[in-house]
C-alpha cells in the first residue's frame, strides 16, 4: 500500500466520506450505473491507484435528468430561506468533513494539504455567503408610465444547472456553483473532471445525506461521470438551460459554441496568463512573496497562477535575483507533508506539456534563468514531480502568448512609465487576473482605471493567485467572460421577469394608442 495512505491517514479519510474501491450508483444515491467502463483514479503523489468510478451511460443520463427535472417542481417552490437552510446544514457538515475532504483534494489532484483544506473552506464560505443572500434575492419595483398601474422586475429559478468542473479545483468551484444555484430554486448535474472523480463522490455523499435528512428528492444534486462525451450530453441537453464550464479556453470555445447553438446559456470560466506589474515604487519583499506563491503554489495549476512577472528595467536585476533565491528555497515533495511547498502535477501529460514549454522559449530566444527538471527517485514515483522554472522571455514569444498549466514563470522587461507595462499585461489573449506592485498611488489608480488593466480580477500589492468569496469571480477575453461567487454572480441563475400590474378598471395602452371595441 502507498506510504501516503499509511502515513497520512488517506484510506481512513476515503473511509469517513463513503469513498470506496469501486464506486457504483452515485449519481443521486440510486443504483443505477450498468455500464461496464471505468474510471481509474492514480494519485499524482504516489502513482497509487486509489479507486475506480462507473462512467454514465445515455441510459444512465437520461434517468439522471428526469430525476432532477421531477426534484425541480419541488425545489423550486420552496421558499428560499428554506432552502439556505438546506444549504447551512450542507455548509456544517463540510465543516466536520473539512479534514478528510481536504486530503483527499490533496492525495487525488496533487495540491498541498493546506491548498487542500483552503479549497474546503472555500465551499464552505461559499455556503455561508449563500445563507445569507436566500433573504436578499431582491428584484425592483419602477414608476409605470400609465397612471393605476404599478411595475416590478422579480427572479425565477432557471431549472436544471449544468456544471462542467476542472481538475484544479475538484470541489471548491462546483460548491461555488451549486450553493448559488440551489438558494435560486435550481437544481444541479455536475461532472467532475475524469482527473479527479472521487473528489465528486466524495462531495455527493455529503449532500445526498443531507437532502435525505430533510426528506427532500435526490435529484436536487446529481453527479455523472465520464470524459467529454459525456459532457456532450449536458452541452446539448435543451433542458438545461445553464451550463457552467471551467476549464481550458480551447474546451469552453466548444462547450459556448455548442450551447449557444441551442440559444441556451453559458457561464465559461477558461483559461489564464496573468501577469504582476512590478515598478520602481514596488515594496520588493511583498513582490517576491506574491510572485512566489502565485507562480509555484498549486504546481502553477491554477487559472490565477501568475506567468509573467513584468519588472521595471530600473530594478529588474534586483527583483530576479530575489526571486531565483526564493525558488532556491522550495522544498517539492508529497504535498501531505506541509514540510513541502510544491506537490506534484496533475499526471504526466502535464509533465509533457511543462517539458514543451521550457523547450519552446529557448528555441524562441528566451533564457533559462532557473532550470527546470522532472524529479526521480524516492518520493517521486509517479513521474509527476518537476522543479518550478524561471525564464527571461519577451512577450511577443508565441509560448508566452499561451497557459502553460506548470510552474514556469516568465520574467519580462519593461522600461518608461507605467503605460508600457500595462501595454505588455494586456498584450495576451486571455483576461483573468492582474496585479501591480508599486506604493505609488497614481501607478495604482492608472492600472486600475478605465485604460488599464483588461482583466476580471485587478489587484494591487498582492499577487494574481487567489480571491475572496464575497467578489465576483471571472474573467474577459479568452478567459471566457463568466462571473461566479460573490456579488450579484447569483443572477446568471435566474431568470429574469418584468412584471405589469394595472388595478384601475380601465386599460390604457401604451404611447396613447386608441383601440376602442
Amino acid at each position: 500500500m502507498a506510504t501516503a495512505i499509511l502515513d497520512f491517514g488517506i484510506q481512513e479519510a476515503l473511509q469517513q466520506l463513503g469513498v470506496s474501491e469501486d464506486n457504483k450508483g452515485t449519481s443521486t444515491g440510486s443504483n443505477w450505473f450498468s455500464s461496464k467502463e471505468m474510471i481509474s483514479s492514480y494519485s499524482p503523489v504516489d502513482g497509487e491507484l486509489i479507486g475506480k468510478v462507473e462512467t454514465t451511460t445515455a441510459e444512465d443520463y437520461e434517468k439522471v435528468i428526469q430525476t432532477a427535472t421531477e426534484a425541480f417542481k419541488t425545489w423550486r417552490i420552496m421558499p428560499a430561506p428554506q432552502r439556505g437552510e438546506i444549504v447551512r446544514q450542507f455548509g456544517e457538515a463540510l465543516r466536520e468533513l473539512k479534514e478528510p475532504l481536504g486530503k483527499l483534494v490533496s492525495y487525488e489532484m496533487g495540491k498541498s494539504y493546506q491548498e487542500g483544506l483552503g479549497e474546503v473552506q472555500e465551499m464552505i464560505d461559499i455556503c455561508d455567503f449563500a445563507v445569507g443572500l436566500s433573504r436578499q434575492l431582491h428584484g425592483l419595483t419602477m414608476h409605470s408610465e400609465r397612471p393605476g398601474h404599478r411595475m416590478y422586475e422579480q427572479y425565477h429559478p432557471l431549472g436544471i444547472v449544468g456544471i462542467i468542473s476542472a481538475f484544479n479545483f475538484p470541489v471548491a468551484v462546483w460548491a461555488w456553483n451549486t450553493a448559488l444555484a440551489w438558494i435560486c430554486g435550481d437544481v444541479c448535474v455536475w461532472k467532475p473532471s475524469e482527473k479527479t472523480p472521487l473528489c465528486g463522490i466524495a462531495c455527493q455523499n455529503i449532500i445526498a445525506k443531507v437532502l435525505k435528512d430533510n426528506n427532500l428528492p435526490e435529484g436536487i444534486s446529481c453527479l455523472i461521470n465520464g470524459d467529454y462525451k459525456v459532457g456532450e450530453m449536458m452541452t446539448t441537453d435543451k433542458r438545461i438551460p445553464l451550463i457552467s464550464a471551467t476549464g481550458s479556453t480551447r474546451m469552453g470555445k466548444i462547450v459556448g459554441a455548442t450551447v449557444g447553438q441551442r440559444l441556451g446559456k453559458s457561464l465559461l470560466e477558461l483559461g489564464g496568463n496573468n501577469a504582476i506589474i512590478v515598478t520602481p515604487d514596488a515594496d520588493i519583499k511583498m513582490t517576491v512573496i506574491g510572485a512566489v506563491f502565485g507562480a509555484v503554489g498549486t504546481a502553477g495549476q491554477r487559472c490565477t497562477s501568475t506567468r509573467r512577472l513584468i519588472i521595471h528595467e530600473s530594478i529588474y536585476d534586483k527583483v530576479k535575483n530575489a526571486i531565483v533565491a526564493a525558488y532556491g528555497q522550495l522544498r517539492i515533495g508529497n504535498p501531505l507533508d506541509e514540510n513541502n511547498h510544491v506537490g506534484p502535477l496533475i499526471d504526466t501529460d502535464a509533465v509533457k506539456g511543462y517539458q514543451n514549454a521550457l523547450q519552446k522559449v529557448v528555441e524562441e530566444g528566451g533564457n533559462i534563468v532557473v532550470e527546470g527538471a522532472v524529479l526521480s527517485g524516492e518520493g517521486y514515483e509517479s513521474g509527476c514531480y518537476v522543479k518550478p522554472a524561471i525564464a527571461e522571455a519577451d512577450n511577443s514569444f508565441e509560448i508566452v502568448q499561451h497557459e502553460t498549466f506548470a510552474p514556469v514563470l516568465y520574467l519580462l522587461k519593461y522600461s518608461g512609465d507605467i503605460e508600457n507595462a500595462i501595454e505588455t499585461q494586456n498584450g495576451v489573449a486571455q483576461g483573468l487576473s492582474s496585479a501591480i506592485m508599486t506604493n505609488n498611488l497614481r501607478e495604482a489608480e492608472r492600472f486600475l482605471s478605465h485604460a488599464g488593466s483588461d482583466c476580471g480580477i485587478a489587484n494591487v500589492n498582492i499577487g494574481t493567485s487567489g480571491a475572496e468569496i464575497g467578489g465576483a469571480f471571472g474573467g474577459e477575453k479568452e478567459t471566457g467572460g463568466g462571473r461566479e461567487s460573490g456579488s450579484d454572480a447569483w443572477k446568471v441563475y435566474m431568470r429574469r421577469q418584468t412584471n405589469t400590474i394595472n388595478y384601475t378598471t380601465e386599460l390604457p395602452l401604451a404611447q396613447g394608442i386608441k383601440f376602442d371595441l
